[in-house]
């Protein structure tokens, strides 16, 4: 299993500082979230022309993957004009994430919109991934398990109703178990045919809310993950998703990053 992380535990940062810390905390890849506190990354410099071309070659010489390229596409809207401007978003990201040799780009479903349902929200968003996935070429479209659909079989259902091979998705097990109490070993079994890539963090409960607390410091069963995961054979990235972007009172990405490489090395990796 390969190590990875958001950069949404450092979305300020640009890309020399992201890939120093990579490199520092010998993680085996990134995940391209926020870059410089933007989103849709193509717009940045650094992705674009001879920096893109700086942007390669340092991770090539830091031995770095970018492991995903994560967009804020959500196909939730009843508006199919709204829905058609998010998939333009996600060809342009799934554009570089090409470039990038990355294999994805993650979207979202993601919340049932007023006056909409279910059913209905579900339909939109499997065919917005059918319709995405028909313009991204080899980049596949991993649906992440998030907001109104983080349940596994929500999630599943989704990625079959789109019909195609290049969808996946991106398993955020933290989601289903915070809001719905659904452990790891039962999501694992659900999403296991279109498993691509896994999030990993840490909460403890906090009076009516969730916090987020540094890996192994919370009541979050990683043991029971792991064995889900390594019962599928699971060999792609295990991904430390530190939402500091959205939780500004939360370590900084200088001391959360380089801990959870360690604490994971050395709980699992000596097994």
């Amino acid at each position: 299993m390969k190590l990875s992380f958001s950069t949404l535990a450092c979305p300020d940062w640009n890309m020399t500082q992201i890939v120093e810390i990579a490199s520092y905390s010998e993680y085996d890849g990134i995940e391209l979230r926020f870059v410089e506190n933007e989103d849709s990354i193509w717009k940045l410099p650094a992705f674009s022309g001879t920096g893109l071309a700086e942007t390669r070659r340092m991770l090539q010489d830091h031995g770095l993957q970018v492991a995903c390229v994560d967009t804020s596409c959500r196909f939730h809207f009843p508006d199919a004009v709204e829905r058609s401007r998010w998939i333009v978003e996600g060809e342009k990201m799934a554009a570089l994430a090409a470039e990038l040799e990355a294999p994805a780009i993650r979207v979202f479903g993601d919340t049932i919109q007023p006056g909409a349902d279910r059913a209905s929200t579900r339909g939109w968003i499997a065919d917005a991934i059918h319709d995405l996935s028909e313009k991204t070429g080899e980049v596949e479209v991993w649906l992440e398990s998030h907001g109104d659909f983080s349940l596994a079989k929500q999630t599943t259902d989704i990625v079959n109703d789109a019909k195609t091979t290049r969808a996946g998705i991106l398993w955020d097990p933290a989601n289903s178990w915070a809001e719905h109490g659904e452990n790891p070993k039962d999501q694992a079994a659900v999403v296991a045919p279109w498993l691509r890539h896994v999030h990993m963090k840490d909460m403890r409960r906090a009076e009516n809310n969730w916090r987020y607390v540094m890996s192994g410091e919370g009541d979050f069963p990683f043991d029971e993950l792991m064995q889900s995961l390594r019962g599928l054979e699971y060999d792609g990235f295990a991904s430390f998703e530190w939402e500091k972007k959205w939780h500004p009172e939360i370590e900084g990405a200088e001391v959360a990053l380089p801990h959870f490489v360690k604490w994971f090395r050395a709980r699992y990796e000596g097994e």
